[in-house]
């Protein structure tokens, strides 16, 4: 008994592992092979995948050109006085915010009021002076009109005496005095002339001219006007609304030169972005088109926008010293030029002038588009 069961479990034993043998070398070659097919279409998807998807964002990309190269401006107006003096009050603080025609600051008046008065007084005197060109004039006329009446006296004196001497009368000695007076009477006709033309010369060819339009009396109205605006200019004022800087130059009893820059005036009531793009990107720009603007200083707050002008050239044209690229080391530079966006600034009190920005402008066309000719 013990024998035979040994034997069947024997046979029970070797019957797996024969079945084992003759079924691992029919099965063992087709595993790999299927490992390696899926590894093959898994290593041509890929690329595949990466192709098309790179092809689609090629085909319709393209629409936006943006840039970093951007600022926010706004107009700077250079403070300084129109006539010297020295500085008797300043009314503008550091950062201040002020109107258009706010005080700033005070300059002496005194010695422009006087220059007023001075002027006023030349006018006063040029008027009179005028008024007393017409009363020549009316002398001068005066004149003329006795000069002629006397020398028809004399022409009817001579003619008579000449009469007497062709009757044989008298004799030719006689016309002497006649003729000598005569003579003298056109003389003072001819002075009398003169005078009457020269007073007329006086009130500029015109004896019926109104007072204030003879130019004597014109260059002194323009002398009042003068000194006038000069002391009006005493009183420096802002030229438009906006934010006054560096003023702290500005002390009381300080000389200030004419035309000397004092404080700087950045103007609020306008602002817009300066964007440098460069030159690749220009064929793609036109004016009109919508643009989103995101200050650094607020980038959660984007900017609706517009081209509203490209520069007429490059920055590098508007340098002090451009470029000079005839040399045997030239090296291409790609360039930027500026292109004017302009946006409605409801935050125009938040931002400031020279801020950076990036600017994105919605040319309308895809690269697919452009290709397609739409």
């Amino acid at each position: 008994m013990t024998a035979q069961s040994n034997a069947a479990d024997a046979e029970v034993v070797t019957l797996p592992q024969a079945d084992a043998a003759s079924k691992a070398p029919d099965n063992a070659p087709e595993a790999p092979r299927k490992r390696r097919a899926g590894r093959g279409l898994l290593m041509l998807a890929l690329p595949l995948a990466l192709l098309v998807a790179g092809g689609w964002f090629y085909l319709n990309g393209g629409r936006y050109e943006e840039t970093d190269n951007a600022y926010v401006r706004q107009a700077k107006i250079a403070i300084s006085a129109d006539v010297a003096g020295r500085i008797t009050a300043v009314q503008a603080g550091e950062n201040q915010t002020v109107k258009k025609g706010d005080m700033l600051f005070t300059i002496d008046p005194q010695s422009y009021r006087i220059a007023l008065d001075q002027a006023e007084a030349a006018l006063g005197s040029a008027r009179v002076n005028v008024e007393q060109l017409k009363v020549s004039h009316a002398t001068a006329q005066a004149g003329l009109a006795a000069a002629e009446a006397t020398l028809a006296l004399q022409q009817a004196s001579y003619g008579r005496q000449q009469s007497l001497v062709d009757q044989g009368v008298s004799s030719t000695s006689s016309l002497d005095q006649p003729k000598l007076a005569l003579q003298q009477a056109e003389n003072a006709v001819i002075a009398a002339r003169q005078q009457v033309a020269s007073a007329v010369a006086a009130l500029a060819g015109d004896p019926e001219i109104a007072t204030d339009s003879h130019p004597a009396v014109l260059a002194a109205l323009a002398q009042v006007e003068l000194a006038g605006r000069n002391l009006a200019k005493t009183e420096v004022t802002a030229p438009a609304d906006g934010i006054i800087s560096q003023v702290s130059s500005l002390n009381v009893g300080q000389f200030v030169a004419a035309g000397a820059t004092m404080a700087s005036l950045v103007e609020t009531g306008e602002v817009w972005v300066e964007a440098n793009f460069k030159e690749t990107q220009l064929g793609a720009l036109r004016v009109g088109m919508p643009a989103e603007i995101r200050v650094d200083a607020f980038p959660d707050h984007p900017l609706e926008g517009e081209v509203v002008g490209i520069g007429a050239a490059t920055g590098s044209e508007f340098a002090l010293i451009p470029a000079q690229n005839a040399t045997g080391n030239w090296v291409k530079v790609v360039q930027r030029v500026p292109v004017r966006v302009a946006f409605a600034a409801q935050d125009a009190d938040r931002l400031r002038s020279g801020m950076s920005a990036l600017v994105s402008v919605d040319t309308g066309h895809s690269t697919l588009d452009r290709l397609t000719g739409h």
